[in-house]
């Protein structure tokens, strides 16, 4: 068990709350470069705050307050411009970086008065990299981006799927860090379903011998010893990464998938998978598609027939903010307790205004990628759902 006192430091994300401040310091997914170029102004929602995202008639793209400053018309309405973005009810133009650069009738009778070099709105940067639009809403200077190899390397096609979660952001990563419930939520829950609708078993359950986590630059490396399993399996020499602070990195080489499991606020995340699959030889590249995935059903209730819903089943059933202060964590917890652990630790650098952990400044270290190390055959002993999910692009294994 922890306190409450804890449990609000690791899960309230306000821009004024430890949690907050910490995730602020990193760079999150926001949109796709896809929708933005069918609806070039969107009211978005990250962190507890309310901003308009927008595409620039000419591409660029700019995040910045929600309401015009002039009589607090919301900037969903506004019209894209050459420069930025313009309200639509007295035309006020703001560019990428907030400021205001006319305000027609004001510029028209009284042009000395300069009024709108004192208007300034919030605004934050955004960059596009391979159809996901990342946004950083903390301090300056402002971290690179960081291009993980998932994102940027060449031969594969991405799909990119967006999940509506109401639960807070930290279920969903205390679940990334807890290999063991495959063995239950996947195997035994995802079989018992199918045979409640007179379909086969996709997964055999396997037991866990042994579980290990490696702190690493990036984050914590997750490790798996399965029955059936020889020690010099990847599951166990090689694992794959949790990203701190809210990414997981899953699937083989043939389909490597990144997670962002974004705070939207203190009860809802919304989860951009980028899943990628390698294409065959000589194939022509398919077009990059959005999906955003509906969790649940006419009944309100999350049908857990696939890895990716009963994660989800794990993540939104814990309630909107899980109650830790009456957790009993055993021993197949010691990655949760890593994870929370290493939370409270850069939580306490970014109140110092420290660099915290997996922040890329050095340019040479971005480019032309970030590699991580990952299972080349992973979870072979759950043989039949990986192939089906393989054979599924919407869908990946990994918990």
């Amino acid at each position: 068990m922890i306190s409450q006192e804890t449990n609000d430091k690791m899960t309230l994300v306000g821009h004024d709350k430890p949690a907050g401040k910490l995730l602020r310091r990193y760079w999150h997914p926001i949109g796709t470069a896809l929708e933005l170029e069918k609806e070039p102004i969107q009211r978005v929602r990250i962190l507890g705050e309310d901003l308009t995202l927008y595409r620039s008639k000419s591409g660029e793209y700019g995040l910045v307050a929600e309401r015009c400053p002039h009589r607090m018309v919301s900037l969903e309405y506004g019209i894209p411009d050459e420069r930025g973005i313009r309200c639509p009810y007295h035309g006020w133009l703001f560019d990428r970086k907030g400021a205001c650069l006319e305000m027609p009738f004001d510029d028209r009778v009284n042009p000395e008065a300069m009024y709108k070099a004192r208007i300034k709105i919030k605004a934050y940067p955004v960059e596009a990299l391979n159809g996901l639009l990342f946004a950083y809403l903390g301090p300056e200077p402002a971290p690179l981006l960081p291009r993980w190899d998932v994102l940027v390397q060449d031969g594969y096609d991405s799909v990119i799927q967006i999940h509506e979660l109401p639960c807070n952001w930290l279920q969903c990563m205390d679940n990334a860090a807890d290999p063991v419930h495959f063995e239950y939520l996947h195997a035994e829950l995802g079989n018992y379903h199918l045979a409640r609708e007179g379909k086969p078993p996709k997964m055999v359950r396997t037991n866990h011998l042994k579980i290990e986590f490696d702190v690493f630059k990036y984050g914590i490396m997750k490790r798996r010893l399965l029955e059936g399993e020889s020690e010099d399996c990847d599951d166990w020499t090689t694992g794959h990464p949790l990203l701190f602070p809210n990414i997981l990195a899953v699937g083989g080489v043939d389909w490597p998938t990144l997670q962002f499991r974004v705070p939207v606020d203190d009860t809802h995340t919304r989860q951009f998978a980028f899943r990628t699959k390698r294409r065959a030889v000589g194939a022509a590249p398919r077009p990059q598609e959005v999906i955003h995935s509906n969790l649940f059903n006419e009944k309100g209730k999350i049908v857990p027939d696939n890895v990716p819903a009963q994660d989800m089943v794990a993540w939104v059933m814990q309630g909107p903010i899980s109650d830790r202060t009456q957790e009993h964590l055993s021993a197949s917890d010691k990655g949760v307790l890593l994870y929370h652990k290493m939370l409270l630790e850069e939580i306490e650098k970014a109140e110092h205004g420290e660099d915290t952990l997996g922040t890329v400044r050095d340019g040479t270290e971005n480019e032309p990628m970030i590699r991580l190390h990952r299972e080349k055959v992973a979870l072979h002993a759950f043989q039949s759902q990986y192939k089906s999910v393989v054979d599924r692009e919407a869908e990946t294994t990994g918990t």
